[in-house]
């Protein structure tokens, strides 16, 4: 029972185990605060916005979507009414697109890194390049068009004959 008294390990043992300790749990802390911080595992969900709409064009400043990251918008002049765009910032770039879900007929996504998932039936696109990924066998195959568009003083203008091409095309199975 000496042991008890002096410790197991003695003075200098159980202060070389508690500095272990204690760097392990520091160096720990680190790595997951950095594994934390390194990739946006929340969706970024779009705010619906309402754009000024010229004779051919619409225009969106840069700085909405630089501080929303998604947003989402209405034009009224398609064939059949309303139609949905989204534009969002990813990787320090700008990307246009239509916003529809043919089969399920969602208007809505979300960006979840580089995928965007679709708002009622969860199926996924690339963010990139607009191409299903996964999800419901009917929507996987009706890929984003993207939008042209151009940047003028800080605004992002498409034109309205850009939009609903790129609206029609996603209407359209498999295009890609």
């Amino acid at each position: 029972m000496n042991w008890l008294k002096k410790g197991f390990f003695g003075a200098k043992g159980m202060q070389y185990i508690s500095r272990a300790v204690m760097t392990g749990i520091v160096l720990l802390t680190i790595i997951l605060s950095i594994a934390g911080c390194s990739s946006n595992s929340e969706p970024i969900e779009a705010i619906w916005i309402t754009v000024p709409e010229a004779s051919d064009t619409v225009a969106i400043p840069v700085s909405v979507v630089n501080e929303n990251k998604m947003v989402h918008f209405m034009l009224g002049k398609g064939p059949n009414g309303d139609i949905a765009f989204m534009v969002y910032e990813m990787n320090k770039e700008i990307y246009a697109r239509s916003n529809v879900c043919p089969p399920c007929w969602s208007v809505g996504f979300s960006l979840q890194n580089d995928i965007l998932v679709c708002d009622s039936c969860a199926t996924t696109f690339n963010a990139k390049t607009g191409d299903g990924i996964k999800g419901s066998q009917s929507c996987v195959g009706f890929p984003k068009e993207s939008v042209p568009y151009e940047i003028k003083d800080d605004t992002i203008i498409m034109k309205y004959s850009d939009l609903i091409t790129s609206y029609q095309k996603t209407l359209e199975p498999g295009w890609s």
